[in-house]
């Protein structure tokens, strides 16, 4: 049999196929078609998500092995992780040096220091110089140097002093350091490594009062003050925000002729990772809001009511509101 109208048959079959083609495809209901996702400007609040939240990342803190720099290290993390998405850790390491080269080597991102340290011990300079002095030339010369930032202050000064038990105080009417030059040959001098070895501890103060110590020990920072109660030592290097002078009934003498530096505290941290993370800023809400008796305060509670640092930071912060 022969088709005549072979253009209409082939044009029929040709429909037919489309057809079957197009309702497989379709496969049911078909999808509603998406709007591509639009950026919001931020520079206008309204048009920004509600689901988006600050920027995460992680960091470390470092501390030095004594009470308080372990303490402001827990009240930066937790000023940090309540304010911010980031995961903080924090590291307890052993000396200046350590903590300092942890910093440059990225191995922590932060920890807390002492300006009078970094005029000193970092910088090894030697003109003592007022607070405010003292603080513009660390921080321009650690940006400088080593790509360091110091951030706002804490306030409070946690100088060195030396500390004997009270009664010996009143006994031997000392007032100065250099009171203690007519007893020192028979006082046992007790110190951290550190204290004993740094230019800026025992050798130079002993060196500008002329001190002679019958004898010196080196001591665990958690011990100096349990020795000097216990009398195994008679005068021990101190801190002067540290809570347990008056629980431990020990005063403190008055640096005459001005050895000591100012010490105030400050997060010590990367500029490279404030950069990254701009959220870090949270931590100069601290700005001066911390004096010496508050500084010793808290660390009493550490070291002598056995509250742990966590704790005491965030009842801290939040007496103030931070978190």
């Amino acid at each position: 049999m022969k088709f005549r109208n072979k253009p209409f048959l082939l044009l029929l079959a040709l429909l037919m196929t489309l057809t079957l083609l197009v309702t497989g495809c379709g496969g049911g209901t078909p999808a509603e078609p998406s709007e591509p996702a639009v950026p919001a400007d931020p520079a206008d609040p309204s048009e920004t998500p509600a689901e988006v939240t600050p920027e995460g990342g992680s960091v470390t803190i470092g501390t030095k092995n004594f009470t308080e720099s372990i303490l402001l290290a827990h009240l930066f993390r937790v000023l940090i992780e309540e304010n911010t998405n980031m995961e903080v850790t924090v590291t307890e390491l052993g000396g200046t040096i350590i903590a300092f080269e942890a910093l440059q080597n990225n191995n922590i991102q932060l920890y807390p220091e002492y300006t009078g340290t970094g005029y000193i011990t970092l910088l090894e300079e030697s003109d003592i110089l007022p607070a405010d002095e003292t603080y513009e030339i660390v921080q321009q010369a650690f940006q400088e140097r080593w790509g360091l930032t110091w951030m706002a202050p804490l306030g409070f000064n946690n100088t060195y002093t030396l500390a004997l038990r009270q009664h010996m105080i009143d006994e031997l009417e000392l007032v100065t350091f250099s009171d203690l030059l007519a007893h020192d040959q028979d006082l046992t001098f007790g110190a951290t490594m550190e204290f004993v070895e740094r230019q800026d501890g025992l050798p130079g103060l002993s060196a500008l009062y002329g001190f002679e110590f019958g004898n010196v020990l080196d001591l665990d920072p958690g011990l100096m003050y349990t020795a000097v109660r216990s009398e195994d030592v008679d005068v021990i290097s101190a801190f002067a925000t540290d809570g347990r002078i008056p629980a431990y009934e020990l005063g403190i003498l008055e640096d005459d002729l001005n050895f000591f530096p100012p010490y105030y505290a400050a997060p010590l941290v990367r500029m490279d990772v404030l950069e990254q993370y701009p959220q870090l800023e949270i931590l100069n809400e601290l700005e001066n809001l911390i004096d010496d008796e508050t500084m010793a305060q808290l660390n009493f509670q550490v070291d002598e009511m056995g509250m742990t640092e966590d704790a005491v930071a965030r009842e801290f912060l939040t007496s103030l509101g931070l978190i």
